[in-house]
């Protein structure tokens, strides 16, 4: 049972945390990540994963990709379980994100999110993203999408 006084950490993922982050994927309706995907973005020097754990529990995750020559980097999956949510971890692990793309000298995020997920869109406006492209159909399921983009 989760604590509702606790108010959890956001820690650097693990190999070990291949497992909850796949798990954690399952949440979204479509387009999710499979196991060799998972494991390959836990391994790779381009990818800065981070996990937030509530009472011993993977209960969130980001995964941020960047790119050599580029100067922007890129939230590619970013998930908060639904019985965690209301402690603020989706804006820890986008902190998160932003503090590291600023330490490699990134200027900008960028980061995809369906047009119909009014949550995540409220949050990413709230911590000053933009949308700078709307994509039709870009989910596999249909649904357009968005992209969102804040500067440093």
């Amino acid at each position: 049972m989760i604590d509702p006084t606790h108010q959890g950490h956001v820690r650097r993922a693990h190999p070990s945390d291949g497992g909850a982050i796949l798990t954690l994927e399952e949440l979204f309706p479509s387009d999710r990540m499979s196991m060799r995907s998972v494991r390959r973005f836990l391994t790779a020097p381009n990818a800065h994963s981070w996990v937030a754990e509530l009472d011993g529990a993977v209960v969130g995750n980001l995964i941020l990709l960047t790119r050599k020559g580029s100067r922007i980097g890129r939230i590619y999956s970013v998930v908060v379980a639904p019985p965690a949510r209301g402690r603020h971890f989706g804006e820890r692990l986008v902190s998160a994100a932003e503090s590291q793309s600023a330490k490699q000298g990134l200027q900008a995020i960028s980061l995809e999110v369906r047009a119909d997920n009014v949550a995540a869109r409220a949050l990413y406006a709230k911590l000053g993203y933009q949308e700078i492209k709307t994509m039709k159909a870009y989910y596999e399921d249909g649904s357009d999408g968005l992209r969102l983009r804040k500067s440093f």
